[in-house]
């Protein structure tokens, strides 16, 4: 195994903290008859003229002396295996406990049959873990002689949860967000074959009364408020979201051996999560999320619910990206979307690349940057999930 630290370039930490001495002021001779200032006197003088760095800039002076420890550096494929096994077990004990309940039970609330698919809506419940709203679509005609390969497909922040994913027009303001953001690819899975779970994750969506938060931003809080119980936010997705793959799996109409995740924004950041922490996930499409998280931390809006404490430590979201490897990946970037930022996203993909190549799967890193904002494409996604999930 070789890891080692790579440096970032001094240009890449946005709104850099300048150094700061003491201001030193000119002692002029004969004052008056009155003695010189001795030398602690002048100290005490230009100390009380310092002045703090802003926390802001603080934290991105830290940023830049991320230690970034376990950061692969090897070249051959026994190299990139030891260090996926190291980093991803350095990862698990930051995330801590992200195992889906054992035993559990999908009660079915509600069935709505459309010309192409039926949608089905489910409450996954366990002992002792909060229940998870999850939308099952099949598409028509589906049965278990001939069983079918799935998509888990993930919503990223904003009001309505996994509602727009599954294509829920009839909700108000759904049909803008789907229009805005291409973002009903769950439908657009299922018209194409597939069995779609799209879970509801927290704090979004029928999750969050964002009323009782009076104005504060729902991430930040339940990630405070998560912490003081020694949990994340994050963490509890990524259980949520394997646990959403085993109900995928449990289907007498789902194929277990071929199922794949795709996601945008929020829901690609949690894409590359599950996908590289659950190996079940045979391909992937992690779309509006090439970002790291040393940039993100600089300047920008930093979501509580992307938050792995200790994580720069050791590595970033590019680490954790390069996990999925040898398997499939897409990573959809836009010429217009303002949360990726090109100096950065050059760094995430060189990581990427190299874990790949190591792995000689470089043919299975794909990167698909369309003329567009921060939206889902599906262009180079789509036939890359039939090529892996539908073989002949």
């Amino acid at each position: 195994m070789s890891v080692g630290r790579q440096p970032i370039a001094s240009s890449q930490i946005a709104g850099s903290l300048s150094r700061r001495g003491f201001l030193l002021g000119s002692i002029g001779a004969g004052l008056g008859g009155f003695a010189l200032p001795s030398a602690s006197q002048r100290l005490q003088a230009d100390e009380s003229k310092a002045s703090a760095p802003l926390t802001n800039e603080a934290i991105q002076a830290a940023s830049g002396r991320a230690e970034l420890s376990m950061l692969f550096d090897g070249n051959t494929a026994d190299e990139c295996r030891d260090w996926q096994k190291a980093f991803r077990a350095q990862l698990s004990e930051l995330l801590g406990d992200i195992a889906p309940p054992p035993r559990w039970k999908a009660i079915e609330e509600a069935r709505t049959e459309f010309d192409d698919h039926t949608r089905i809506d489910l409450m996954l419940v366990a002992e002792n873990v909060p229940a998870v709203p999850v939308y099952l679509l099949l598409p028509k005609n589906v049965s278990r002689a001939k069983k079918r390969p799935a998509v888990l497909c993930v919503h990223g922040h904003g009001a309505h949860g996994n509602h727009p994913i599954v294509g829920r027009t009839d909700l108000d303001g759904v049909a803008r967000d789907i229009e805005r953001m291409n973002y009903d690819y769950g439908l657009q899975f299922v018209r194409r074959g597939y069995v779609v779970a799209a879970p509801c994750m927290l704090p979004f969506g029928r999750r969050v009364d964002r009323k009782a938060y009076g104005g504060n931003d729902p991430c930040a809080v339940t990630f405070v408020r998560m912490q003081a119980l020694g949990r994340l936010p994050l963490a509890a997705n990524l259980r949520d979201l394997s646990w959403s793959i085993d109900l995928l799996a449990s289907r007498p109409e789902v194929d277990a051996e071929r199922i794949g995740c795709a996601g945008l924004s929020y829901g690609g950041r949690m894409t590359m999560m599950v996908s590289a922490m659950d190996q079940r996930i045979k391909v992937a499409a992690v779309s509006g999320a090439l970002n790291l998280l040393q940039e993100r931390i600089t300047s920008r809006y930093s979501c509580g619910s992307q938050i792995i404490p200790g994580l720069l430590k050791y590595g970033d979201y590019s680490e954790i990206g390069s996990l999925i490897a040898p398997r499939p990946a897409v990573w959809e970037v836009g010429s217009t979307d303002p949360l990726i930022i090109p100096d950065w996203a050059a760094t995430f993909r060189r990581r990427l690349e190299r874990a790949y190549s190591a792995l000689d799967s470089g043919n299975q890193l794909h990167f698909d940057h369309f003329t567009g904002g921060h939206r889902w494409n599906g262009e180079v996604a789509f036939g890359l999930f039939d090529d892996v999930l539908k073989p002949g």
